[in-house]
């Protein structure tokens, strides 16, 4: 009775997510011959609707009391700032029709849809993903089905509204837009099986789900951002910036400062000015406290994920000084046995001593050999030389440069980054790219080559080997 109870919830689930893809398809056909303006009103009105004063307020506040996690201040800079400036970036990109020419190769490339781009939103950034995600989809002529974390499913939905309404009050069909109001892993499994692209933001698990899926996907590796602070560095600036970017929406950015490694001549001298910035030194008997509430059974506690600084000590019967917004962790090793070098999305950072660029070099690749390798790292330093060769030596996609990280590597106002919430690694993150995603990885792309003007001519032997040629 059993099987056949699961064979016929498996039947449902099937039929469910078709007949959401078939109305996708229908919307999708119906704007796939828009041009650039149509296209870039529809998209232009999407953010409006979300993001338009009395509207952002109520989706911050409405996420944190849903999902338990982050603050209202992180949730509405990135519903009423993230979303205006992603669309900022790409509003004057030219998706339709000839998208570029080479005129060296005479090569000219044209944007086509993919479809139907199925899309996986966290529960950590459940306000500015579904819209960013939605964007990129409809810049590209695509529709798309958004399957949101069950803790963040009414957030979701009430987004997902906003901006079907605005696409009708625009003219075209509000399919577009489609949320899994009721989700599960079964039924977001078969939308990856379903539809034409995947976009993954989510766990491990989920991206790995979406890699085997069948379906073309892109997905983001685990974050878990290395950052060096110099012995050139503006400390002021670098302490604070590092508060910033460690307690934004109380850590639950995997961007978020994980190991800031200090150089020894300045190590005793920015800690007090870290400690100035509100935060606060866990070591001792409190350090194994601290840890025994941030990892149960050698798994991130969801309980603590995103939480108050009071709230996480409380837990661990640590006493917290008042004013104080994030703890700091002083550490020497890396891997399972020290656990706080790993990925916390919590307002706890690890802090390491190191001699120089090298050893921070060294020591950042070990860290992040552990978790994170190919997400990101940064550093504090007005010294270009260490800066390229941080950069040159780290297996990462991403060095942000006197920058708070958890606002930056994801793009921000203040840099060129693509805007995004979805970060690929590379292979290092056993990612398929390592760029910021935008709409351009939500095309297919037809390249038109006609004749080169004049032929290429392969060169002689001698110019073409040179010296190798006398080698063997």
């Amino acid at each position: 009775m059993a099987k056949v109870q699961e064979v016929q919830q498996g039947n449902e689930v099937q039929q469910e997510i078709a007949a959401m893809m078939a109305r996708a398809r229908a919307a999708q056909a119906a704007i796939e011959h828009y041009t650039q303006e149509q296209v870039d009103e529809l998209i232009t009105a999407m953010v409006w609707s979300v993001a338009r004063e009395g509207v952002s307020e109520k989706i911050a506040h409405f996420a944190v009391e849903e999902t338990q996690l982050g603050n209202y201040d992180g949730k509405f800079l990135k519903i009423h700032r993230k979303t205006r400036a992603t669309l900022m970036d790409i509003i004057n990109d030219k998706s339709v029709g000839v998208i570029e020419e080479d005129p060296v190769r005479n090569i000219v490339k044209i944007a086509k849809p993919v479809g139907v781009i199925g899309a996986l939103s966290p529960s950590t950034n459940p306000e500015a993903t579904p819209v960013i995600k939605a964007i990129s989809a409809v810049k590209g002529r695509n529709a798309i089905i958004i399957a949101p974390h069950p803790r963040a499913k009414l957030t979701n939905k009430m987004i997902c509204d906003y901006m079907r309404e605005a696409i009708v009050a625009m003219g075209a069909p509000a399919d577009l837009v489609q949320s899994i109001d009721v989700p599960s892993l079964d039924k977001t499994n078969e939308l990856m099986r379903q539809c034409d692209r995947i976009l993954a933001t989510g766990g491990e698990a989920m991206v790995s789900a979406a890699y085997s899926s069948g379906t073309p996907a892109l997905g983001v590796g685990v974050g878990n951002a290395v950052i060096t602070v110099d012995d050139s560095a503006n400390l002021d600036e670098a302490a604070e910036k590092i508060r910033i970017s460690k307690t934004l929406d109380l850590a639950a950015s995997c961007s978020s400062d994980n190991s800031v490694l200090v150089f020894e001549s300045i190590y005793d001298e920015f800690l007090e000015k870290l400690k100035r910035e509100g935060g606060y030194i866990i070591e001792g008997e409190d350090k194994q406290k601290l840890q025994n509430v941030i990892w149960v059974d050698g798994h991130l506690n969801p309980n603590i994920v995103a939480q108050h600084a009071t709230t996480i000590t409380g837990r661990a019967g640590i006493d917290l000084p008042e004013g104080k917004q994030f703890l700091i962790v002083p550490e020497v090793g890396t891997g399972p046995d020290y656990p706080f070098s790993g990925e916390k999305l919590t307002v706890t950072m690890a802090l390491y001593k190191v001699k120089d660029i090298d050893e921070a070099i060294e020591l950042t690749n070990r860290i992040q050999a552990y978790q994170g390798q190919g997400h990101s790292c940064g550093i504090y330093s007005n010294n270009d030389d260490n800066i390229l060769k941080l950069a040159l030596a780290t297996r990462t996609s991403r060095v942000m440069v006197n920058q708070p990280q958890a606002a930056s590597n994801s793009g921000n106002l203040w840099n060129g980054m693509r805007q995004t919430f979805s970060l690929g690694c590379g292979s290092w993150g056993g990612n398929s790219i390592n760029h910021n995603i935008t709409w351009r990885d939500l095309i297919n792309e037809t390249w038109v080559s006609k004749p080169l003007a004049e032929t290429k001519v392969v060169p002689s032997d001698e110019e073409l080997f040179g010296k190798v040629m006398n080698r063997f």
